[in-house]
């Protein structure tokens, strides 16, 4: 057995796709809606959704975001 304890599985989703207003959270339309890729902790997913981000930035209505799906999946440990 090596001396290093391995990291605990966070699992976090990235997601996004086109809202219907700027203030909302409402998606234009479901059927487009872009899984970036669900990643073992929020330093990566971070990395993910950033990258994501920059590249629609000319569309003001793309909003990508991160869940925690740790927390969905044990909320007594979150």
């Amino acid at each position: 057995m090596t001396g290093h304890q391995e990291a605990k599985q966070l699992l976090h989703l990235v997601f996004g796709g086109e809202l219907t207003r700027l203030d909302s959270t409402e998606f234009k339309d479901l059927s487009k809606l872009e899984i970036v890729g669900i990643f073992p902790n929020y330093a990566t997913a971070h990395a993910a959704w950033k990258s994501r981000a920059q590249q629609t930035v000319d569309n003001a209505q793309m909003r990508f975001f991160i869940v925690h799906l740790h927390r969905l999946l044990d909320p007594e440990a979150a």
